[in-house]
């Protein structure tokens, strides 16, 4: 069956979040500030301010050098993310099983929702666009790229279909600058992190490179040879010829689960010793929710509004699933030294959820099962931290080749004691 992917896209999602009271600024040379403790450079800026040639990610002196008359908002990460997960929410209540990307991107397959809204893809689109809510872009093609290519170039009110098969010719004219918007980008996961400001980085200097070589479209670098590419720019290289000829990803939709988050109002500007007795409450507050079911908590997320504008989260990963009160407290205690101001709000978030506290261990075990148990431990706790690709197995494809790119093929390490394991 021929699948078809749709992107929902809202252009300058977090600035428009951060400025949900402040309207009239949108229509100023606009700019995320850098966020606290990070680099100094500006976030998703205002139509305005692109006029003057400023862009996200660009270093904040040479921003205010374009235009020195640009208004610095204070980001606001902790809105942004709420908005969207209400987006979110509304789409998964039309059916759709979303894959989430930064905050203003979602993709999701409508073949199987056709038969529930009108049995035809522009019924599809239609339902998706009212329970948006707000102006999208919508675009839709036979892989997540070529999706996200065609709702960049939609209209507000009219999407852009892409054909099964049509993916190519589509993508040949685009400027390259398209590819990097989303190399980048994660699959299947959220965005944000030390991980993900390094790809965007390794992303920039690719596409800066290959428009010195002069490949100014995204046909002219599937046109390219594959070894030639592996040769000059490795694994990254032959990712972005792989999208521009059409090829990418399945889609990884997330699991639709209950939200556990605890929210608490700070009666005044709080740090110390208050931030401190705010998460012990917390924390007992998470511990007692009825949607927990018993389970135990492996990811955490601070999130923390600041009493001069904007906000700020940190996440903590437990070294092992628990819902002992006292080492959650002593991992998440850590994270409120990073706060870089005094807060007005504080919330609590768990993020990923382990197995029931309840299990009864072994009362012996060999030395192969203890070990098999505590690798398994470890790989749960990498990938909750960095992603389901975080942990990967080399496996032999080919050991004669020429070229280095096919003598391995990076596969998912599987979990030990899970049902792939060996």
């Amino acid at each position: 069956m021929e699948k078809t992917v749709t992107c929902v896209l809202i252009p300058r999602f977090p600035l428009l979040a951060a400025a949900a009271t402040r309207q009239d600024l949108l229509s100023k040379p606009l700019a995320l500030a850098p966020e606290p403790g990070g680099e100094a450079k500006v976030g998703e800026v205002s139509g305005p301010a692109a006029a003057y040639g400023v862009r996200a990610r660009m270093s904040l002196g040479e921003a205010l050098a374009r235009c020195p008359d640009l208004v610095l908002l204070p980001p606001d990460p902790g809105q942004a993310d709420a908005a969207w997960e209400r987006v979110l929410r509304r789409l998964e209540g039309i059916g759709a099983a979303v894959e989430p990307g930064r905050a203003g991107e979602a993709f999701f397959e409508a073949q199987g929702l056709r038969g529930l809204w009108g049995g035809h893809l522009e019924g599809v689109i239609a339902k998706t666009r009212r329970a948006v809510g707000a102006p999208s872009r919508i675009g839709t093609g036979p892989t997540r790229f070529c999706a996200y290519a065609a709702a960049g170039r939609a209209r507000a009110r009219k999407a852009q279909i892409v054909p099964t098969g049509a993916a190519r010719a589509f993508l040949a004219p685009l400027p390259i600058e398209v590819l990097g918007e989303r190399l980048a980008a994660p699959v299947g996961g959220s965005a944000g992190g030390p991980d993900a400001i390094r790809a965007e980085r390794f992303a920039e200097k690719l596409v800066a490179a290959l428009e010195r070589l002069g490949i100014a479209t995204l046909g002219e670098l599937a046109a390219l040879s594959e070894h030639a590419v592996a040769d000059r720019f490795g694994a990254l290289g032959l990712r972005a010829r792989w999208l521009a000829a059409g090829a990418d990803e399945p889609l990884r939709p997330r699991r639709v689960a209950e939200e556990l988050v605890e929210e608490l109002e700070l009666p005044e500007a709080a740090s110390g010793e208050q931030l401190g007795r705010a998460l012990e409450l917390l924390t007992d507050r998470l511990l007692a929710q009825r949607g927990r079911r018993g389970r135990t908590l492996r990811r955490l997320r601070i999130e923390a509004r600041l009493a001069a504008g904007g906000s700020w989260r940190a996440e903590a990963v437990m070294r092992s699933a628990s819902a002992d009160v006292v080492r959650i407290r002593l991992a998440l205690g850590p994270k409120l030294g990073e706060l870089p101001a005094p807060a007005s709000a504080l919330a609590l978030r768990a993020l990923e959820l382990g197995p029931p506290s309840g299990e009864q261990p072994a009362l012996a075990r060999t030395q192969a099962e203890h070990r098999r148990e505590r690798l398994g431990e470890a790989v749960r706790q990498v990938r909750a931290a960095a992603g389901r690709d975080a942990v990967l197995q080399v496996l032999d494809v080919d050991p004669d080749s020429r070229v280095p790119e096919r003598r391995v093929l990076l596969a998912p390490f599987p979990e030990p004691g899970g049902p792939d394991s060996k």
